[in-house]
């Protein structure tokens, strides 16, 4: 197996459209959640998502290709665009028939879904978009990275909820690693924040009551007062390459990822297990070929749903035995709320910033913990001067998909 190193990171996302920028926000705790400023908000239970403010593509667009662009495409292609200028010449030496995208996404081009049947039923009318179909289709932000770069390796999209990036990520470290490809644009893209879709999800009953002194604060990781998830939007994309390949062409290396391991909890299709989280952890150290003892800080779940986060507290636990209480874990989500198939692809690049500035990032809005929930979860503020070199971030998804990564610093060993 190859060495497989992060030359390039591209992010759209609540908390900004930079890497830096997405650091910065994150490691002073400020959210990116806020008031939904829409006309259906009224009609909202709970009007409140993590929204990418102010962005209009029509400059990063010509209009005829704009036109076949969904908001979830717009996202993905400008993120693979951030992530390839940051890995530098990384196409130029590459066979473009050993390049290769993965793409994670849970819901698609939603909001054009969204609008057909607003058209359809809503106003009776029988005209809709053309492009409604390619607007909609899963795997249209793979098939526009890939067409936009000239990668004529595998264009791969994968849908399994909120672990969708995730995944994405660790199929490419996997061929990779193996030898079948040279180079692959990895990572995730979600603008699921539509009426139908926001309403479904309440439905669900696993949306957060906005917070009446704090709408920002609504999502709340591990405390005692949670009441569910806040819905994001955005997309995070990372180049993929062979280590000793990027060495040689000079690049900057953000991280390696390790490992990658699955599992699938089979009792119920949004219940979360302790045995299937716990298997999924252990699956991504083997195939690090680490144990336990070797991952100094944790990127959690922590959607703040009732269900999941005692669920991650218990099976930290159950792989981590009594060293799980001296692991700082950090749960992002409370900042930049749940991106659905996008969120392990931005949690992986915050993993990574977090190992390359030595901090924990912190988990906010955490003031009253669960008693159940027990662990160190950087309550509040990041912590400073962690001498980490090894990570693990955890997505854990509906219909039972779980999936973890193995991250490294960006240090040669």
């Amino acid at each position: 197996m190859r060495r497989v190193a992060v030359t390039g990171m591209g992010v759209l996302s609540p908390l900004g459209r930079s890497t830096a920028e997405v650091y910065a926000r994150a490691r002073a705790g400020r959210s990116g959640v806020r008031r939904i400023d829409a006309p259906f908000a009224r009609r909202l239970l709970s009007p409140i998502a993590a929204t990418v403010e102010d962005f209009d593509a029509s400059d990063d667009f010509d209009p005829p290709r704009l036109r076949m662009l969904d908001r979830v495409s717009q996202f993905a292609a400008l993120a693979a665009r951030q992530a390839v200028g940051a890995a530098g010449a990384c196409l130029e030496a590459c066979e473009r028939e050993r390049a290769g995208v993965f793409v994670g996404t849970g819901m698609g081009g939603s909001i054009s879904n969204d609008e057909g049947y607003q058209t359809l039923y809503g106003q009776g009318s029988e005209r809709i978009k053309p492009y409604t179909v390619l607007l909609g289709m899963h795997n249209a932000p793979a098939a526009w990275i890939s067409q936009e770069h000239g990668l004529l390796g595998p264009s791969l999209s994968y849908s399994t909820a909120c672990s969708s990036s995730a995944v994405a990520i660790g199929e490419a470290w996997l061929r990779i690693a193996g030898g079948s490809l040279d180079l692959a644009i990895a990572g995730g893209a979600e603008a699921p924040l539509s009426f139908g879709s926001l309403k479904a999800w309440e439905a669900l009953r696993t949306v957060a009551n906005v917070d009446p002194d704090d709408p920002a604060a609504s999502c709340k990781p591990f405390a005692r007062e949670r009441s569910g998830m806040v819905l994001g939007e955005g997309a995070a994309m990372l180049v993929l390459e062979p280590w000793d390949r990027a060495l040689a062409r000079g690049a900057t290396v953000c991280g390696e990822i390790l490992g990658y391991g699955l599992s699938t909890d089979v009792a119920h299709i949004t219940r979360p297990s302790v045995e299937g989280q716990a298997a999924a952890m252990h699956a991504a150290l083997r195939s690090a070929a680490i144990g336990p003892a070797d991952i100094d800080m944790i990127n959690a779940h922590g959607t703040a749903t009732p269900a999941n986060d005692v669920a991650e507290t218990a099976a930290i636990k159950a792989v981590f035995g009594e060293r799980a209480t001296r692991i700082p874990i950090s749960a992002t989500k409370a900042l930049h709320g749940h991106l659905l198939g996008a969120a392990g692809a931005l949690e992986c690049v915050l993993s990574l910033l977090a190992l390359q500035h030595a901090t924990a990032l912190p988990t906010m809005h955490l003031r009253s913990p669960d008693a159940r929930c027990d662990l160190d979860y950087v309550a509040n503020a990041a912590r400073e001067g962690i001498a980490a070199r090894t990570m693990i971030s955890h997505s854990f998804a509906f219909g039972g998909t779980n999936a973890v990564l193995v991250l490294g610093a960006a240090r040669d060993r």
